[in-house]
């Protein structure tokens, strides 16, 4: 019997499906994919459309919801919604540093995690959908990941979907790892400007935890992560959603306690630190993170650190020394971060080899079929948006045939969370015509 629960105003039901590892080989290695169903209450016997959403990432769950939070209670009006723990996530089979080594060693992991991009996601969900809907379309709806997801969707089985819901998430179709991040570094520096036109106090605030970093070399952590100088500044991770400056604020402003050594980083500002940069809950974030912008041929190569040496402004010690602010970086993966990290240390080797590769799968996307879409699709771009650059969604946006964008810069890049209902039923006016 499938689990059922209730919270408020809704049902909550589990759903467990058993897809092949290589969809290429079906009769292969399976593994099992998570999905939480919702519905309102008041229409949980009702003969619903579905919803599917996917979550940013790569590698992280679904949300959890308590009743009908943000976007969550527009669509619930409409639809019965599946949400997916995209596989290797969540209650779906994990991978992570404590099951990777039931594959073997780095080469076995690595081979192993090729199968968790985003056309893997998609097969997936094809099989699921002719198992949930009975064979209708259903509407798929995006964040971030999530969206270059459902891009993937439109180019491999735009037959699956009634209608597409994009939010922060239209990838450029044709760049490489080095293209995203030589965009990604300028947005990265104009958020932190911005920070720190908010909260100028920071200013003195950053420079003295670079400062004491810097003199007395990197501290562990009370949870085990390795603070450095490089580690710290890539805090600015929380500069592109819509609290992320507050919160990186508040964090700055707990730093220091007086001890009978002398100052030292406060046990809060450890802990909150730790909480910000630790992937232990979604290791695949990191491990994935260039292998979804990587072409067949092509190795990504540590792209970030490779052209983050092309922006020499982001030189902690050079700011340290001209008295300037320091520069914070953002959504980027970097070696040194599998040192750092004792949730990433295990999987260094593997990550190499998938920086490394080159004999990836056919593209992700096809211009071809995008250029001939007829399924109504609708796209929040995010104005300046820190992870996603604006002018490869735009060109993207203009490559989907029939695609209707809002352009926004009321919101950051998790827009539809923030917003409760507003985004999600802004897209689903555009996808129906209705504005």
């Amino acid at each position: 019997m499938t689990p059922s629960n209730r919270q408020s105003g809704v049902v909550l039901t589990d759903r467990v499906f058993t897809v092949p590892l290589d969809h290429d080989r079906p009769a292969g290695e399976t593994i099992e994919v998570y999905g939480r169903e919702v519905v309102a209450a008041d229409k949980a016997g009702r003969d619903l459309p579905w919803l599917l959403y996917l979550e940013g990432g790569p590698g992280c769950q679904a949300r959890r919801f308590i009743g009908a939070q943000a976007w969550l209670e527009r669509a619930l009006k409409d639809y019965r919604v599946l949400l997916l723990d995209q596989r290797g996530t969540g209650r779906s089979t994990p991978a992570n540093r404590q099951t990777l080594p039931l594959r073997g060693g780095p080469r076995e992991q690595a081979d192993y995690l090729t199968h968790f991009r985003a056309d893997s996601i998609v097969r997936d969900c094809e099989l699921i959908r002719r198992e949930v809907t009975g064979g209708a379309p259903w509407t798929v709806l995006g964040q971030s990941f999530g969206g270059f997801c459902t891009v993937t969707y439109l180019s491999l089985a735009p037959e699956g979907i009634a209608t597409a819901l994009v939010t922060g998430g239209l990838p450029s179709l044709d760049a490489t790892a080095d293209d995203v991040y030589r965009a990604a570094y300028p947005r990265i520096e104009r958020k932190a400007a911005a920070h720190y036109a908010r909260y100028p106090q920071d200013v003195a605030r950053a420079r003295a935890i670079a400062a004491h970093l810097a003199e007395h070399g990197p501290v562990t952590l009370n949870g085990g992560y390795r603070l450095s100088v490089a580690a710290f500044q890539s805090l600015g991770i929380l500069l592109g959603v819509g609290d992320g400056s507050h919160k990186l604020h508040y964090l700055l402003e707990n730093a220091f306690v007086r001890t009978p050594n002398g100052l030292a980083l406060s046990d809060l500002f450890q802990e909150e630190a730790q909480a910000a940069l630790s992937y232990a809950a979604r290791p695949l974030y990191a491990v994935l993170h260039e292998a979804i912008y990587a072409r067949p041929g092509q190795a990504t190569g540590w792209a970030a650190e490779r052209v983050r040496g092309q922006f020499p402004q982001f030189d902690a010690a050079k700011a340290l020394a001209d008295e300037v602010p320091l520069p914070f970086t953002g959504e980027s993966i970097h070696p040194w971060m599998y040192d750092a990290d004792p949730a990433l240390t295990p999987l260094r080797e593997a990550a190499e080899l998938l920086a490394e590769r080159t004999d990836w799968s056919a593209p992700l996307y096809r211009p071809e079929v995008l250029a001939r879409n007829e399924v109504p699709v609708a796209a929040a771009v995010y104005h300046d948006d820190m992870y996603v650059d604006t002018a490869h969604s735009l060109a993207t946006a203009r490559a989907i045939r029939g695609l209707r964008t809002w352009v926004t810069d009321e919101y950051e890049h998790d827009g539809v969370r923030a917003s409760g209902e507003r985004v999600l039923d802004r897209l689903l006016c555009l996808a129906r015509d209705t504005i």
